[in-house]
């Protein structure tokens, strides 16, 4: 797998956002009338700075990616991880699952794996002469599905119900999971022989789809002058940074996070345009709006204030909205592609003032 290599540059993911973060203390006060903050954001702060200084200890670079991964975890949303072998995604989840000190599991899905395989199955009990369920690997805290687009679309199906509700109903008794359930898939976008194409009500269910590129030449550098001695990553040396209290803690503190009426307008016009864009054939649903209504209220608090402001929207919009729009087929043979519409659209939209 991919578990020695190291995380790349993400310079063509970085483009929606280019130019955001130095207008941010610009615009803070057009949307706050108090200086201070009035939510205590202190164990968010804490949490963060330390999470982001042990995941340097693995990754190189890669720092927009690791807010977009702790946006998601402190949100409950689940992520897509997308790039060619080799750049590090299965690495990426691994040492996000080992820095909470809650359960794990991994998957590694395949063309033969059946549903079963993932939520569990039947088990006749001989002492009792009854059938008893025995609960899949599914039923953990964080789960990481290595390459989902390996396994066919049954196998994907039953991830449907449990991703969405955090249950599963099985031989109509209903099976509840624990708090937290946070599932990071990877798949590669090349090699698709043999692969089973996530369907599209799959995809809306993924809070993001991050979009992993190779490293720079500096990166690269980097990463070999680390591993130049052979040195392997111990994952077991990987510090836990959350506990299940402390994300229950930051989930309730964020969603304490001031919106202003006119950034919940600004989200709703960004969604509303990817359905009546002539290049698209398919726009976002109302679950990309929450999507980004939830991810820009973590993405306020990451960043030390109690309000949104409209580059907290921004920020996260181009990943909210990748996996959730279809070009048309004139937008394809024009050599459009998703990020460019997602540009396209932020910028037609008015800004909130």
């Amino acid at each position: 797998m991919e578990e020695n290599m190291n995380t790349p540059s993400q310079e063509n993911n970085n483009k929606p956002n280019e130019n955001l973060i130095e207008h941010v203390e610009n615009n803070e006060s057009k949307f706050s009338p108090f200086s201070e903050t009035r939510i205590d954001l202190s164990l968010v702060n804490l949490k963060v700075s330390n999470a982001r200084k042990e995941i340097s200890n693995y990754l190189i670079g890669q720092h927009e990616m690791v807010d977009l991964l702790l946006i998601g975890l402190f949100s409950g949303g689940h992520i897509l991880l997308e790039g060619v072998p080799g750049v590090a995604k299965t690495l990426t989840a691994k040492v996000l699952a080992k820095m909470l000190s809650v359960d794990f599991s991994r998957i590694q899905f395949t063309p033969d794996m059946m549903p079963s395989d993932i939520i569990g199955t039947s088990v006749f009990n001989m002492k009792t002469s009854e059938f008893s369920f025995k609960k899949g690997p599914i039923f953990t805290n964080i789960v990481l599905i290595d390459e989902i687009n390996r396994a066919p679309a049954k196998t994907q199906a039953a991830l449907f119900e449990v991703m969405e509700e955090r249950q599963i109903t099985y031989d109509g008794i209903t099976h509840k999971l624990g708090f937290p359930f946070l599932v990071i898939a990877t798949q590669n976008p090349i090699e698709q022989e043999g692969t089973y194409r996530l369907p599209e009500a799959q995809l809306d269910r993924f809070l993001f789809k991050i979009n992993l590129d190779y490293p720079s030449l500096e990166e690269e550098q980097e990463i070999l002058n680390r591993y130049k001695t052979g040195q392997k990553i111990d994952f077991d040396k990987v510090l836990a940074i959350f506990s299940g209290n402390d994300l229950k803690e930051i989930e309730e503190t964020i969603s304490k996070v001031r919106i202003d009426d006119s950034i919940i307008k600004y989200i709703a016009e960004i969604t509303h345009s990817t359905r009546n864009h002539g290049k698209l054939y398919l726009g976002a649903s109302p679950r990309a709006s929450l999507s980004m209504l939830k991810a820009s209220k973590t993405m306020a608090a990451i960043r030390g204030r109690d309000f949104v402001i409209p580059e907290d929207v921004q920020f996260v919009a181009f990943h909210v909205l990748n996996h959730r729009i279809i070009l048309s087929p004139e937008a394809e043979m024009e050599g459009l592609n998703e990020q460019l519409m997602i540009e396209e659209i932020i910028k037609s939209v008015e800004i909130p003032r």
